[in-house]
């Protein structure tokens, strides 16, 4: 599934802590896989693997989950499942977009963000509104037209769960 309009809103109303949790990302892979983040090069990109994914995905989500717990009054302005899943998932899906240049890679983050903070916490929102934060893993691999395409291949709208 499409995460565009998620990650463009959760930034506006998260304060900083989109930005600090990315910052930890952004140091994790420099310190880690030698990434300059700052002067960007083809030569410093680490190859998209799922290993790699999953490696930098898990620290920089249980990381931000430790600051949640660590700090109340972010877990109090980022009222909802739904917002926090948004930004440990937003931060996620950068580290990893970044440092492997892949956006599907990202994607990948991005979902897998979801299910280490659900299998952490249980869930993701309430009243079942976290449907469309876990939705899309299924398909962030699938070339099929009708259930997913890699990010460079969607639509702005894809896909719609509204509409489903």
């Amino acid at each position: 599934g499409g995460v565009g309009f998620t990650q463009y809103a959760t930034a506006a109303y998260t304060d900083n802590i989109l930005d600090e949790f990315t910052y930890y990302g952004m140091d994790y892979i420099k310190d880690k896989y030698g990434v300059d983040w700052k002067n960007p090069s083809p030569k410093d990109r680490v190859k998209p693997t799922q290993e790699v994914v999953n490696d930098i995905t898990t620290e920089v989500a249980l990381n931000a989950m430790e600051q949640y717990e660590q700090y109340p009054t972010m877990v109090e302005d980022h009222f909802g499942g739904s917002q926090r899943a948004g930004v440990i998932a937003a931060a996620s899906g950068l580290s990893t977009s970044i440092a492997t240049g892949n956006s599907n890679a990202g994607l990948n983050a991005w979902y897998l963000a979801m299910l280490l903070h659900k299998d952490g916490w249980s869930r993701l929102g309430f009243f079942g509104y976290d449907l469309q934060d876990q939705c899309g893993s299924a398909n962030s691999l699938s070339i099929r037209g009708d259930e997913g395409a890699i990010g460079e291949v969607r639509g702005p709208n894809y896909p719609n769960y509204a509409m489903n």
